[in-house]
């Protein structure tokens, strides 16, 4: 089964230049992490290479703009590495990078705090309000 899939793969009217493709992008991926400054990398993504272009998503417009400024320099150094590149085209994917940020850090509730939205809760008639303050209360740290 998995010669026969192997088989399918390596096929011209299979997957083979799908294959060759994905070969070409990581092979560029790698060298967009070699030629640009690391926080630019780390802000954008090398997305598809076609007719000599190379498409680049930013995760944001200063990214992309600073990315559009070095292309020039970007299609020298990727033809200096033997790269057919007679261009290089970037655009803002801002949702479809990974997360550069800080991850949320959560800050417990002071006693005084948590007995007064305690207070509150029970004062309320069943609603998503008091479900809310409800679960709230239930996952919160509480401060001592």
């Amino acid at each position: 089964m998995a010669d026969s899939l192997r088989n399918y793969l390596e096929t011209a009217e299979g997957a083979a230049k799908v294959l060759v493709h994905a070969r070409l992008l990581s092979r560029l991926a790698g060298l967009f992490q070699e030629i640009a400054p690391t926080h630019l990398c780390q802000a954008s993504t090398l997305a598809n290479f076609k007719s000599g272009i190379v498409l680049i998503h930013a995760g944001n417009g200063a990214v992309a703009t600073k990315l559009r400024q070095l292309a020039p320099t970007l299609v020298d150094e990727f033809s200096k590495r033997g790269v057919e590149c007679r261009g290089v085209q970037v655009k803002v994917q801002a949702g479809s990078l990974r997360e550069t940020t800080r991850p949320a850090v959560q800050k417990p509730l002071s006693a005084r705090t948590s007995k007064e939205l305690t207070a509150l809760s029970d004062s309320l008639p069943a609603s998503p309000l008091r479900g809310a303050l409800e679960k709230l209360l239930a996952h919160a740290a509480i401060r001592e």
